[in-house]
């Protein structure tokens, strides 16, 4: 069974799996790539047989909705993480704004992030990160296909982007408050699409619960 389901915000994608494995009673429970405990959205999820078709999901290209709260810094990237640097936020410009994002259309390499499941050494990055242990990453090559801008006021930013497996959003956020000549970090983060499974059609986690006590209670 694959599920489009949407994440729930302060939950991690082990989170989801575990629920799922509570509610079907399958033994094995997987995920087709992982959202941050701070973002929702679109978290494809395989039972039994069908796990083996997960990395097709990882692989697809994902979209995304993120704000970007600008003239502060957080050392996760995100809003859950502990402030670590404040800087003045310029004026912004609608079309100054517009050319920052456009300039990351295309390939380009990408350093992940110290808070990120990413191993080095048998090791997932975050568990050196909580140590306050900063490792050298290599670059990832990862793809813009179209980024948006959405909206815009003093501090903050909205815009949507179609990427590549692999980016993460967290550094885009970051890199494009740099480029406007400040920090920043995400607020926000929705994804919206993985390949062609749209939100649209993503079920909330009570919604598959009681769908598949239905299920199961018309089968008996």
């Amino acid at each position: 069974m694959i599920l489009n389901l949407n994440k729930p915000i302060g939950w991690t994608s082990f989170d989801v799996c575990k629920k799922i494995k509570s509610i079907t009673k399958e033994p094995k429970v997987g995920h087709g790539g992982t959202l941050d405990p701070f973002a929702s959205g679109v978290l494809i999820v395989g039972t039994g047989s069908d796990t083996k078709a997960l990395d097709i999901f990882s692989n697809k290209n994902k979209s995304y909705r993120a704000s970007i709260a600008l003239g502060v810094l957080t050392n996760t990237l995100d809003i859950d993480g502990k402030l670590i640097m404040q800087k003045n936020v310029p004026k912004l410009y609608k079309e100054k704004i517009k050319s920052v994002l456009s300039s990351f259309i295309g390939e380009y390499d990408q350093i992940p992030p110290m808070f990120s499941a990413k191993k080095v050494n048998g090791k997932k990055l975050y568990e050196y990160a909580r140590k306050n242990i900063t490792l050298q990453r290599e670059p990832v090559k990862v793809k813009i296909h179209s980024i948006l801008l959405e909206s815009y006021s003093k501090n903050k930013i909205s815009f949507s982007v179609t990427c590549s497996k692999g980016t993460y959003i967290r550094v885009l956020g970051k890199e494009i408050a740099e480029k406007l000549g400040t920090v920043g970090h995400l607020d926000r983060l929705i994804r919206t699409m993985v390949g062609e499974h749209n939100i649209k059609d993503s079920q909330s986690i009570k919604t598959f619960e009681k769908s598949w006590k239905s299920f199961t209670q018309a089968r008996k």
